[in-house]
């Protein structure tokens, strides 16, 4: 059974009935039983700017002459032209296709890598798999998850796996764990 994106809902009691009856957008109820290895779902595409990429570098202090410096790009960088910073594609790159399940928590990343350079004005786009599920805790499994982040036509730019805590539907592990094989193409 395939989970639908903003169906499985918690429902919110605290504002008036015709409201609260309309699921949340985004806001995923999913618990680890849930999860099926395999399934997928693409995000929209996003376009980053230069004026988000210089608020983005400024922000966080990343002032590399790669992002941050026009000049130096085009007369002495490798790519003769601006680079968008790496921790910016990754933050965008999962933010489109990052839900918000109430009952997941980020356990951590592995994998991450920077495959191809992003530029400013390119347009970007994220595929989001379920890898595998194992029981963990007494009350959450881990569900991993990957994240392949592609630019204009298909050009992967970035991969990682996310690991997340799930808790259990009912209190109780699967017996079984279930995986697939991720690769990077």
């Amino acid at each position: 059974m395939a989970i639908e994106i903003g169906i499985h809902a918690r429902l919110q009691e605290d504002m008036p009935a015709e409201h609260g009856s309309i699921p949340v957008w985004n806001a995923e109820n999913w618990y680890y039983e849930d999860f099926e290895v395999g399934d997928k779902i693409r995000s929209l595409r996003r376009t980053i700017s230069e004026g988000e990429a210089m608020q983005f570098n400024m922000m966080v202090m990343d002032l590399h002459p790669y992002v941050a410096d026009q000049h130096f790009a085009e007369k002495e960088g490798v790519f003769g032209k601006r680079l968008v910073a790496g921790a910016q594609v990754f933050s965008y790159g999962l933010g489109l296709a990052a839900t918000n399940c109430v009952n997941s928590f980020s356990y951590g990343y592995d994998r991450l890598r920077f495959i191809k350079p992003v530029f400013i004005g390119d347009t970007i786009y994220t595929i989001r798999e379920n890898l595998s599920k194992e029981p963990k805790y007494d009350d959450m499994g881990l569900v991993k998850v990957s994240y392949s982040v592609f630019k204009e036509e298909g050009v992967q730019v970035l991969y990682c796996e996310h690991l997340m805590t799930v808790k259990y539907k009912d209190g109780q592990p699967e017996k079984s764990s279930q995986s697939r094989q991720a690769g990077v193409s």
